[in-house]
């Protein structure tokens, strides 16, 4: 979905008073769900009795999608089951993803309550007003706003659910910077915590076949499962890099994923679930070669619930060493690999007792195969959960088999394979290009949902410079054009680089 830029002016109605406050009216019903209360209300039983049972105590928060209700009710509904509906919150956090306008801030509603068949839900206006006050990346648009239905299509479910037992925050994410994006997360931290709940709004895929659909959003969902912001970063830059045909985006509320993620991802005792997936092609009024993704996930505490947030730390550029017998550990990983995977499809059991310690290291890793010198296949990732020795294993495999570039690499070529094995370092955010050091430094840019990287060799087999090793990565591996870079965000990194390839 493209984001329009627009311009206009902000509101300023203060919601101190009651008598000033100016209800938001309901924009979808009738669109996305019923307008009539009794018919909502049916709809509604129906949708919850259908749907994922309760499965989960101590949940913090959700993803739920934000779809008409007669595609994703029920998944959304499996993700509102898991909520406790004894519980009284103190702050329902809904947070969704602007459909409509795009500026670097979030806007939430502070002027008055939200309004929807099922009557009013409070908002908790001193509060809402209170970020706007102390922060300059929070205002109120009412053009970010009036419109935008990811928001309102999730408070029938709460109505339902929970009564009017509850007050909400409403924020609406419209920037696509991920610096920007780092700041709402750090000013919503203190409220992340067990008096509260989380509400996510986001659908998944847009617009692939159905196939597609299921392969690319369980990718996804995988990627969430991680807890880790820069994990879910890495796979929808894949997802995008893979070409599935008519894949428009495979998370279209990102960005506030991503905010919830750089909550949870310091919080060694949360856990995201998986409730249930669908898309809109499983239900009887969704096609099969055009569909939209959905998920219900919810985000568990164990029972001491949150604990003291750590600060945030900044990662360097760190140089990376491995001795010659660790760099040719990988290096016949690779082979064996690929020997047992390409003609049996077996993949090998490691035994973290077999790896050196320095093999043990969580640390990006590309694997890059070449036969007769030309590239035959080329994936990495940039952030993992897993020691470099798993890495290394599954990007073999998905260097030789999933590689869109190519076809898989057969078992007759075997014989021919070449491989070099690039292990990355932390990135590192820069703000110029003279920061960047030809030949030892790989660069990542990143614009939204849209990234592209070269590893450090690429500027010195190409002979490029600078301007030129930016323009390239920019235009062909991001999708920003020539001169993208110039307003994207730029992150440096270094790669210990070996293999056995033939010049």
């Amino acid at each position: 979905m493209t984001l329009m830029f627009s311009n206009f002016a902000c509101h300023s109605q203060n919601g101190d008073n009651e008598k000033d406050l100016i209800n938001r009216k309901a924009a979808f019903a009738g669109q996305f769900y019923p307008a009539n209360p009794d018919t909502l209300k049916a709809d509604l039983k129906k949708y919850f009795s259908e749907a994922v049972p309760h499965q989960h105590n101590n949940v913090i928060a959700i993803i739920s999608p934000h779809a008409g209700y007669v595609f994703s009710a029920k998944t959304a509904a499996s993700a509102f089951n898991q909520i406790d509906p004894k519980k009284t919150y103190k702050n329902i956090f809904v947070i969704g993803s602007s459909h409509r306008v795009t500026f670097e801030g979030a806007s939430t509603y502070y002027i008055g309550n939200y309004t929807t068949p099922l009557g009013e839900v409070k908002v908790n206006t001193t509060l809402a007003k209170e970020l706007v006050d102390k922060n300059s990346f929070f205002t109120y648009r009412q053009d970010a706003d009036a419109q935008e239905h990811s928001i309102e299509v999730q408070l029938p479910f709460l109505q339902y659910i929970l009564g009017n037992n509850f007050q909400i925050v409403p924020i609406i994410i419209a920037t696509q910077s991920l610096s920007v994006i780092d700041k709402i997360s750090k000013v919503l931290k203190p409220y992340f915590n067990s008096d509260n709940l989380f509400v996510i709004s986001s659908d998944f895929s847009h617009y692939p076949k159905y196939d597609d659909a299921q392969i690319v959003d369980k990718l996804t969902a995988e990627s969430i499962l991680k807890n880790n912001a820069n994990a879910l970063i890495n796979q929808l830059s894949e997802n995008e890099s893979s070409n599935i045909k008519n894949l428009a985006t495979s998370l279209c509320g990102w960005s506030s994923v991503i905010t919830l993620l750089k909550l949870t991802e310091s919080q060694k005792n949360i856990t995201a679930h998986i409730i249930k997936q669908t898309n809109s092609g499983d239900t009887e009024y969704g096609e099969k070669n055009r569909v939209v993704g959905y998920a219900a996930i919810a985000f568990s505490t164990d029972e001491q619930g949150i604990k003291a947030n750590s600060p945030d730390t900044t990662k360097a550029v760190n140089e990376f060493t491995l001795s010659e017998d660790e760099k040719t550990i990988l290096l016949e990983l690779v082979k064996k690999t690929l020997n047992n995977y390409i003609p049996d499809k077996k993949i090998e059991a490691l035994k973290s007792d077999d790896f050196p310690k320095a093999l043990h290291a969580n640390l990006g890793v590309f694997v890059s195969l070449y036969k007769e010198g030309a590239l035959r296949g080329c994936i990495g990732r940039f952030y993992t959960d897993d020691p470099i020795f798993k890495t290394v294993q599954d990007m073999a495999i998905a260097s030789a088999t999933e590689d869109r570039r190519f076809k898989p690499v057969s078992v007759s070529e075997l014989k021919d394979i070449t491989i070099e094995i690039s292990v990355l370092s932390p990135m590192k955010r820069i703000y110029s290009k003279d920061e960047i050091v030809l030949g030892k430094h790989g660069i990542y840019i990143t614009k939204g949902p849209r990234s592209g990287t070269f590893l450090p060799q690429v500027a010195t087999e190409t002979g490029w410079d600078v301007e030129k090793f930016l323009g390239y990565c920019s235009r062909d591996k991001a999708g920003l054009g020539w001169d993208g870079w110039k307003d994207a965000e730029l992150y440096v990194y270094t790669a210990l680089v070996f293999g056995n390839k033939k010049e």
